[in-house]
């Protein structure tokens, strides 16, 4: 790369530390998915990915502020059916793309993720998070809406238990860093923001010395997630919100 920092319009940062890739959603705010954060966090990926370093290398993700994400932007997203359509292809690209990346991938997640966010978490293959502050949440109950079908083949892949779901999903409820860890959800639990990213780092460290081609790490995790892959390739729910709101105007 021929700098180790670039930016993209100030929504996020990536910056390369010696074997490793952090990947920073920047700013105070709530970092909100819409379609400008998304190809933002694409971008930055595209530009790793391309790195003569990136197979021998570990990607950390994680947040300024006291959101990691608070899920897609609604309020810009539910004003037509186009953007929400957007909105959810640019959320599975970027998905597709964490599964597809060749190298290990980690979520340093020091505030809260919810929903969408919840699931940009949960596209690393390691998810390190903050005990002292931040949620794990499902928000879709408790706001009336339906879960796609391919962020649910995602749930199931990256959470073993169907109690968890169930406490996850059907009861919307605020997952702490010690619940997640309990739950399977969570890999470990940290204090404070520094603590959680220096954890970070150091399981990043491990995986990198472990020397394996990433470009087979790679193809081995489409494989694992196979069924995730298959199922983003499509939304269901962008049409059922669409009618839903048409309907509420009548």
């Amino acid at each position: 790369m021929a700098d180790n920092k670039h930016r993209e319009e100030q929504l996020c940062t990536l910056e390369k530390r010696g074997n490793l890739f952090i990947l920073t959603l920047t700013g105070a705010g709530e970092h909100r998915l819409n379609p400008n954060l998304l190809s933002s966090l694409r971008s930055a990926l595209s530009r790793l990915k391309s790195d003569p370093s990136a197979s021998s290398s570990a990607l950390i993700t994680t947040a300024h502020g006291k959101f990691f994400s608070n899920g897609y932007d609604l309020d810009w997203a539910q004003s037509s059916e186009p953007r929400l359509q957007l909105m959810s292809s640019s959320l599975r690209s970027l998905i597709h793309d964490l599964i597809c990346l060749p190298m290990p991938t980690i979520a340093a997640v020091t505030g809260h993720a919810s929903a969408a966010g919840m699931m940009l978490a949960l596209s690393h293959d390691y998810v390190v998070m903050r005990r002292d502050r931040g949620f794990l949440y499902m928000s879709e109950m408790d706001i009336g809406l339906v879960i796609p079908n391919w962020l649910m083949a995602l749930l199931r892949a990256k959470i073993g238990d169907p109690r968890a779901w169930r406490e996850a999903v059907m009861r919307a409820a605020k997952l702490t860093a010690e619940d997640g860890v309990r739950m399977g959800v969570v890999d470990s639990a940290h204090e404070g923001a520094e603590a959680t990213g220096a954890a970070a780092a150091e399981l990043g460290e491990a995986l990198v010395a472990r020397k394996w081609d990433g470009h087979v790490y790679a193809g081995n995790r489409r494989v694992v997630l196979r069924e995730v892959l298959e199922a983003i390739g499509s939304d269901e729910s962008v049409k059922k919100v669409a009618e839903d709101k048409a309907r509420s105007k009548l």
